[in-house]
């Protein structure tokens, strides 16, 4: 594809491309369901190629939705329990995801926190796990329509886009995990934990005990 990469995630061209670059692209993007809605901080990115992504085992019933076309949910059940949003990205036939795994929450607050049992912001969507919830999303929206379907995903404004992203390796994952394919708004407090190794270093260095002053400098 020549030319700037499509940006409209309302758009299926916007999915039909590189895991990396969508993963990327989708931090400061928005997503919607019903009244709750919340910007995108933490994503993580999964190709076929490598063990820790669902369809590298190849077509099952399961991974049958990772090697549709782009631009749908990919919503299953982690461990049982938590359903978790991803976005399948890449052209028809090949299984590749990203997961969404963090918001910044600014709508429908009160219905999140309902979901959730809890009241501070900064809890409510800081995991794949909580975001779903917070936001009522399960497993019946597995293969739903990201570009306008019961699952909204917009596009981010020029306020919302990131200023600096760091990487870092999947959390949770005990194959290939050194892979640097999770993607974080380094500037939000909405990050999950364990926090990517770039974030944590520069938390230290704008803590009070790292600051010129107060070493006598």
């Amino acid at each position: 594809m020549s030319g700037r990469p499509p940006r409209d995630p309302r758009t299926t061209a916007f999915y039909d491309r590189s895991v990396q670059d969508v993963a990327r692209d989708l931090l400061g993007c928005v997503v919607r369901h019903g009244v709750t809605a919340g910007r995108i901080v933490e994503t993580e990115s999964y190709h076929e190629t490598e063990a820790a992504c669902h369809a590298h085992v190849g077509l099952t019933e399961r991974t049958r939705p990772l090697l549709g076309p782009p631009g749908i949910a990919y919503v299953y059940r982690s461990y049982g329990i938590h359903a978790l949003l991803n976005a399948v990205v890449e052209p028809d036939g090949v299984g590749a995801a990203v997961l969404i795994r963090a918001l910044e929450p600014f709508e429908g607050l009160a219905e999140m926190r309902a979901r959730r049992g809890l009241h501070r912001l900064e809890d409510l969507c800081s995991g794949p796990g909580k975001l779903t919830r917070a936001l009522g999303i399960g497993i019946e929206l597995n293969r739903s329509s990201l570009a306008g379907g019961p699952i909204e995903i917009e596009a981010r404004t020029e306020a919302d886009a990131p200023r600096r992203i760091v990487t870092g390796p999947r959390i949770g994952i005990t194959k290939a995990a050194d892979l640097p394919w999770r993607f974080c708004d380094a500037d939000s407090a909405h990050v999950s934990r364990p926090l990517p190794p770039a974030m944590r270093r520069s938390q230290r260095r704008s803590s009070p005990s790292a600051r010129p002053a107060d070493r006598g400098q």
